[in-house]
């Protein structure tokens, strides 16, 4: 957080400097044609005070494009990559004169779900960054079918609370303010201590109801960011996010985030990391040929080539809540192996929605990218990466990764609508013999259950082992 005011504020002293020094050549730019007119305008343009206008003209021009430069300059190498997208800017095409809104909703119409796992798993969720939360600030979320409140109190403490009022249902988020460790309502004027979400004051009254409260979500702040915790039958927390020691020490700094908004089942995202055989198919083609699956396998991008080595397995007590995928990466340019950006990623799963990307490279540093899956209702995911990196890496380093690495999210759109079929119908739950399957997609969904509730993990149990003792299994590794 330090680090991007630091960023932030360089950046406004680099635009002041630059704007007194613009001002200071303006005011004080020498005319030519002073010299080549021998000091003699005509007469009209000395009347009509036009004298030196052209040379001001060009100054300001070319001020204009400098600092239009600068700036460009100033975003690309040194301020973080901040890329946001809606759903209906992600993965979808408009053809026939629609727009792409309009071929979101008609994708979302048609699409076939069927009898679904559990749309909100137990587990940590990301609201927001913490950067994005100074002392006193209040933001609206919407996060698992909900409107919450998360606010800094004053001394530095987020806190999550339902958004709305208790009293008469003003959104506290929406004009509501910081009062101490409290936030109080727009409307009347109650507060809402943030710790255990009690009523602590009335500004008409001179005793607090009891029962004067708002809900309060088990919340924790680490590595730069707010999570909530979830959990169908309101247990508490059985484990936590591991915090990630370098960006706690300050070592790893924010280098950007990117957020996109996924029509999806949540347990379809996080799947991608044991589907083995995606990654040679769908993800092989260079990140230059683009997003478009019309195109991305076209000769025109055949030079660029990637190659996947992937394993994935889910680890055990105490950590059973997570698992690891190891991937080791090699570019392949005109069919030659370039070993200099070759890179090996853990990646690992804590719970259902957040993953630590841990890369370790010789030549471009060691950093981490928290990719994030929170569901926003039951079929839509906001799926964010926010990655921090080595101090003394130039930040274009960071960011060029992040943006690598979130290239291909806009496919995810484009296929998973059609996957959202019965359990029975998917393909790593094989109703007919001697099938050709995925092992590893099998054994996460299997891993996966754990997460959701105790009547579905028993359903589903049973599910599994009949399909075990029935079906002939192919692997095919």
């Amino acid at each position: 957080m330090m680090e991007g005011q630091s960023m932030s504020l360089l950046g406004k002293m680099m635009a002041v400097i630059g704007i007194s020094v613009v001002a200071g050549l303006i005011v004080h730019v020498r005319d030519p044609l002073d010299s080549i007119l021998g000091g003699g305008y005509p007469e009209l343009w000395r009347k009509a005070g036009l004298v030196g206008a052209p040379a001001r003209a060009v100054a300001c021009i070319f001020a204009g494009v400098s600092l239009l430069a600068m700036g460009w300059l100033y975003r690309l190498l040194f301020a973080p990559l901040e890329l946001l997208r809606t759903p209906d800017e992600v993965g979808y095409i408009a053809e026939d004169g629609r727009s792409r809104a309009q071929a979101a909703n008609e994708v979302r119409r048609r699409r076939k779900t069927g009898e679904l796992p559990p749309v909100y798993p137990n587990g940590w969720y990301r609201v927001l960054d913490s950067h994005m939360l100074e002392r006193g600030d209040v933001k609206n979320v919407t996060v698992l079918g909900e409107q919450v409140a998360v606010f800094r109190g004053t001394e530095g403490k987020a806190y999550v609370v339902d958004a709305y009022c208790p009293h008469l249902g003003a959104n506290l988020a929406v004009g509501g303010r910081v009062v101490g460790q409290s936030i109080e309502c727009p409307f009347h004027g109650w507060q809402f201590r943030g710790e255990d979400g009690k009523c602590v004051r009335i500004p008409y009254a001179e005793k607090v109801p009891e029962f004067a409260k708002v809900r309060c979500w088990r919340s924790m702040e680490t590595n730069g960011q707010v999570l909530v915790w979830f959990h169908c039958d309101g247990e508490e927390p059985g484990w936590t996010v591991p915090e990630q020691g370098e960006i706690t020490r300050g070592e790893w700094v924010y280098r950007g985030r990117t957020e996109h908004f996924i029509n999806a089942h949540i347990e379809e995202i996080p799947e991608n990391a044991a589907d083995i055989a995606h990654l040679a198919h769908l993800h092989t083609p260079g990140i230059v040929s683009g997003v478009d699956l019309r195109y991305t396998n076209s000769k025109t991008w055949e030079f660029v080539r990637h190659d996947w080595k992937v394993q994935w397995e889910a680890e055990s007590e105490p950590t059973k809540h997570c698992s690891q995928m190891l991937v080791k990466h090699a570019l392949t340019v005109f069919g030659r192996h370039w070993p200099l950006l070759d890179m090996d990623v853990v990646a690992r799963q804590v719970g259902p929605g957040v993953v630590f990307l841990l890369f370790d490279h010789s030549f471009l540093g060691r950093g981490v990218i928290m990719h994030c899956v929170t569901p926003v209702e039951p079929l839509l995911q906001c799926v964010s990466h926010t990655i921090f990196y080595q101090s003394n890496i130039p930040p274009l380093v960071p960011k060029f990764i992040l943006r690598a690495e979130c290239i291909q999210v806009p496919c995810i759109p484009t296929i998973l609508p059609s996957l959202l079929l019965p359990s029975d119908s998917r393909t790593h739950v094989v109703t007919h013999r001697n099938c050709t399957v995925q092992p590893m997609i099998k054994l996460f969904s299997m891993w996966y259950i754990i997460f959701q509730n105790h009547e579905y993990h028993a359903c589903q149990f049973i599910h599994i082992i009949s399909i075990l003792n029935n079906i002939k299994f192919i692997i095919i590794w």
